[in-house]
C-alpha cells in the first residue's frame, strides 16, 4: 500500500512527492490523449481540464504527437485562461531521437501549449533497445532536452515506455554511463502487469532506490483490461493508486470519467491489502500471456512504430556495424 506522502490537499485529493524533485503532485493525473480525440469537442475538453484542476488535479499529461497536436492546443487554450497554468504541473513528451528533431518538437509543443516552459519533458515511447543509444549518442535528443532545461523551457526530464521493463532498465543504464539522472519515469501499472513482463516488479524498485518519480499509466490498458471481465474500472484505479507511484495518469474524456478518477483518488486508501491480493490472484490467469496488455504484446499502441519520421534520422555519430562476411 502506498500511503506515504499521501497528504490530503484541495478537495481531499491526496498529493504525493515526485521523487527527488520534491514537487507535490496529485496522486491522479489527467491524460492528454483523450482530450484531443475527434469525438470530444474543444469546448468540452477545456471544461474538463478546468473542472479537473478546480477539483484538485494538478498533474497534466500530454505529448507532441497526440491527435496531430490537437491535445496540446486544447490544453494550451485551457491553461491560458484565468491563471490555470500557474496551478498545474504540466508534462509533455517528444518523439525525436536526434538533437535536431527533438529541438523542433520541443518548440512546437511550447507554442501549442501557449507557455514558455513545461514542468516535465519526457522522451516518449522508449520501446526499442536502440532508443536509449540513439538518444544519448552525440547529436542525440538528450542534447536538445538538456539545452531546453538550461534555457528554462523545462524544469525536469523523464522518459516513458510501455513495451518491456528491460528496455526501461537499459535506458537507466545508458543514462548512468553518461552521468545523467532522470527525474521521472512513466510506465504501465495495472492489475495484470504483476504477472507478465512486469514493470511494477522490475522497474519500480529500481526507481524507488534512486528516488526517481514513478508515473503510472494504462491502469485499464485503454479499456482493454476491462474487457477481460476480471476487474472493474474502480478496482483498476484503486490497484494502481495503491502502488508506490507519484501519479497515476488516466484518460478522461467525459465528466463521468473525471468523477470516477476523483472518487478513486479519494477512496483508494480504504482498500485493504487482502483485497488487493485477492484482486491480483483473480487476474493471474488472464494476465499469463499478455493477451489483455496489448501495448506489451502488439504494435497496437506503438505510435512511433507507425510514424518513424517522428523519431528523426539517425545521428551521424551512430555508426551501423556491417555483419560479418
Amino acid at each position: 500500500m502506498c500511503h506515504d506522502q499521501a497528504m490530503a490537499h484541495d478537495n481531499d485529493i491526496p498529493f504525493r512527492t515526485l521523487g527527488h524533485t520534491g514537487e507535490k503532485v496529485s496522486c491522479i493525473g489527467m491524460g492528454g490523449y483523450h482530450l484531443g480525440r475527434p469525438d470530444v469537442s474543444e469546448p468540452e475538453a477545456i471544461r474538463l481540464i478546468h473542472s479537473g484542476v478546480d477539483r484538485g488535479i494538478n498533474f497534466l499529461d500530454n505529448s507532441w504527437d497526440y491527435n496531430n497536436g490537437a491535445s496540446e492546443k486544447r490544453m494550451g487554450k485551457a491553461l491560458k485562461k484565468d491563471g490555470y497554468r500557474n496551478r498545474v504541473f504540466l508534462m509533455t513528451k517528444v518523439d525525436g531521437r536526434t538533437k535536431e528533431t527533438a529541438a523542433k518538437q520541443i518548440e512546437e509543443s511550447l507554442e501549442r501549449l501557449q507557455t514558455d516552459h513545461v514542468d516535465l519533458l519526457q522522451f516518449h515511447e522508449i520501446i526499442r533497445f536502440d532508443d536509449p543509444d540513439r538518444i544519448f549518442a552525440e547529436d542525440g535528443a538528450i542534447e536538445a532536452v538538456e539545452a531546453a532545461k538550461r534555457a528554462g523551457k523545462t524544469r525536469y526530464i523523464g522518459f516513458t515506455g510501455h513495451k518491456d521493463p528491460h528496455i526501461h532498465l537499459y535506458m537507466l543504464e545508458v543514462a548512468d554511463r553518461h552521468g545523467f539522472q532522470f527525474d521521472a519515469v512513466q510506465m504501465p501499472i495495472n492489475v495484470l502487469d504483476a504477472h507478465f513482463r512486469s514493470f511494477g516488479r522490475l522497474v519500480v524498485p529500481e526507481l524507488l532506490k534512486r528516488n526517481i518519480g514513478v508515473l503510472g499509466m494504462k491502469s485499464m490498458g485503454d479499456s482493454v483490461i476491462l474487457k477481460s471481465g476480471k476487474a472493474t474500472a474502480m478496482e483498476c484505479l484503486h490497484y494502481a493508486l495503491n502502488q508506490p507511484t507519484s501519479v497515476v495518469i488516466t484518460g478522461i474524456d467525459k465528466p463521468e470519467l473525471l468523477d470516477q478518477a476523483i472518487q478513486a483518488a479519494r477512496t483508494y486508501q480504504q482498500v485493504t491489502k487482502e483485497e488487493m491480493d485477492a484482486l491480483l490472484a483473480r487476474n493471474a490467469q488472464a494476465a499469463a500471456n499478455g493477451e489483455w496488455e496489448l501495448f506489451k504484446t502488439s504494435e497496437h499502441f506503438d505510435s512511433t512504430a507507425k510514424n518513424l519520421k517522428w523519431l528523426g534520422g539517425e545521428s551521424p555519430h551512430v555508426k551501423a556495424v556491417a555483419p560479418p562476411a
